[in-house]
C-alpha cells in the first residue's frame, strides 16, 4: 500500500501531527544511530523538529541512519562520557530529550555484563544529571524495555506498577534504569514541585519486541532471517516456541511521541511510567512469526536448532497497555499481519531493489492512524 496523499498534502499533514507540538522544537535523541533511534529521528525531522543526536557510531553495516541521509547536528560519543554529554547538551540546549542510547541485546549482556550495566545504568545517570543542570530541558523520556519487569512467565500482561526485575544482565540493567528514573522523578523532578521548584517532567517507556525495516543488529530474529535470505542460506532459529509481543517500530515511536506531546503541554499528570505494547493477538511464537514472514519473501529459509548457550531467555512475556489506551488515548494501528508484511517488504525492497521505504512506511502508518481516528493523527 503506497502513500495516499500528494507530496504537498503529506507534508502539511505531517506538520500537524501531535498538535503541531514538535514543529521547531529542539529535540535530542540519544542513540539515534540505532534501530529505534533512527526511525524516531526521521519522524521528528519530517515534522519540522530541529533534531540533534548523541550516540556511538552505527552498530552495523549497512546501517539505517546513514541510509536516511538526515542532516542533523550530532556527536559521535559514548553516553558514559559525562563531560562530553553535558557539554554537547549545554551547547545545543534541547527542549526535550528522548533517551534511547543503550546496550540492547540480551545475549551480548551475558558476554559483557560490565558494558551492559555501565551503559544502561550509568549512561542513564549521566543523562539525567546533565538534564538536571541544563535549564532548557523541559521533558525527558527514558526508553527502557518490556524486559525490565520481574518476569514470572505468567499468562497476563505486566502493568506499570508491577515489580522491576530481570534474570539476565540486560533485563536487570533496564530494571535498574527504571528504578533510577523513578528516584530522579521523586527526588529532583517531583510533580508536586513542578512549576515552582523545577520545570522538568520525566517519564519512562516500555515497549514490546519491536520489528521493522533497518534493523541489522546481531542475534535478533528478523535481522538474522533477512540477512540469510539476502545471502541465500538458511538461518538457525533458537527457542521457536518463545512467545513475544511483536509490534512495528512505528507503534512504539507513536507512543513516545504521544507522551512527549502531553508533557510538552506542561501536564504533570503524565509524568510516570508507560507501557506501549501491542494487543493480545500480537503475542505469537517465534515459529509463527517466521511462518507468516515467509509469505512475503520466498527466499526466507529457517532451520530449528538446539540452543546450547545455556543462557536463560524468557519464554512468555506480555505487556498490559491499558493505562496508555485510557489516559493517553494511544492505541496500536497495524495488526500483526500488516506489521510482519511491512517489515519483510522493507528488507525485500532494500536487498532486491536498493530501496529505503522508511518515509513511505511512516506516511502509510499515519494514513491508517487517521482512519482509526487516533487523537495524535487527527
Amino acid at each position: 500500500m503506497g502513500i495516499k496523499y500528494s507530496i504537498m498534502e503529506a507534508m502539511v499533514r505531517m506538520k500537524k501531527l501531535f498538535g503541531e507540538i514538535y514543529q521547531g522544537k529542539r529535540v535530542l535523541v540519544t542513540g539515534h544511530t540505532g534501530f529505534k533511534g533512527s526511525w524516531l529521528a526521521k519522524w521528528l525531522n519530517l515534522m519540522g523538529a530541529e533534531v540533534f543526536g548523541y550516540a556511538l557510531k552505527p552498530p552495523s553495516t549497512p546501517d539505517h541512519i546513514s541510509l536516511l541521509c538526515l542532516t542533523i547536528n550530532s556527536m559521535e560519543a559514548d553516553i558514559r562520557d559525562s563531560d562530553k554529554l553535558y557539554n554537547f547538551m549545554h551547547e545545543i540546549r534541547p527542549d526535550i530529550v528522548f533517551h534511547l542510547a543503550a546496550q540492547a541485546l540480551v545475549r551480548a549482556s551475558y558476554t559483557d555484563p560490565v558494558e551492559t550495566y555501565s551503559t544502561n545504568v550509568i549512561g542513564t545517570l549521566n543523562l539525567l544529571e546533565a538534564c538536571r543542570k541544563i535549564d532548557s530541558v523541559k521533558v525527558i523520556i527514558n526508553v527502557t524495555s518490556d524486559k525490565c519487569y520481574e518476569n514470572k512467565e505468567w499468562i497476563w500482561g505486566y502493568r506499570e506498577n508491577d515489580p522491576m526485575g530481570g534474570f539476565d544482565p540486560y533485563s536487570s540493567s533496564k530494571g535498574c534504569a527504571e528504578i533510577l528514573t523513578s528516584s530522579y522523578r521523586n527526588s529532583y523532578f517531583n510533580i508536586s514541585g513542578y512549576g515552582n521548584k523545577h520545570n522538568v517532567l520525566l517519564s519512562s517507556c516500555r515497549a514490546g519486541n519491536v520489528i521493522g525495516g533497518g534493523d541489522w543488529a546481531e542475534d535478533r530474529l528478523i535481522p538474522d532471517i533477512v540477512r540469510a535470505a539476502a545471502g541465500n542460506y538458511s538461518v538457525p532459529i533458537r527457542n521457536p516456541l518463545a512467545t513475544r509481543p511483536w509490534q512495528h517500530v512505528l507503534e512504539a515511536i507513536s507512543g513516545y511521541l504521544t507522551l512527549g506531546w502531553r508533557l510538552l503541554e506542561e501536564k504533570p499528570e503524565f509524568a510516570g511510567a508507560w507501557n506501549f505494547g501491542p494487543g493480545p493477538e500480537h503475542n505469537i511464537t517465534v515459529n509463527e512469526l517466521y511462518k507468516r514472514s515467509e509469505r512475503h519473501w520466498d527466499k526466507l529459509k529457517m532451520e530449528h536448532t538446539e540452543d546450547r548457550s545455556q543462557h536463560h531467555e524468557a519464554y512468555l512475556l506480555m505487556l498490559d497497555s491499558s493505562k496508555a489506551y485510557r489516559q493517553l488515548n494511544w492505541k496500536p494501528v497495524w495488526n500483526i499481519d500488516k506489521t510482519i508484511r511491512k517489515t519483510i517488504l522493507w528488507y525485500k525492497g532494500f536487498y532486491e531493489k536498493n530501496m529505503v521505504n522508511t518515509e513511505e512506511d511512516i506516511q502509510d502508518y499515519i494514513y491508517d492512524a487517521v482512519n482509526h481516528n487516533l487523537v495524535w493523527a487527527v
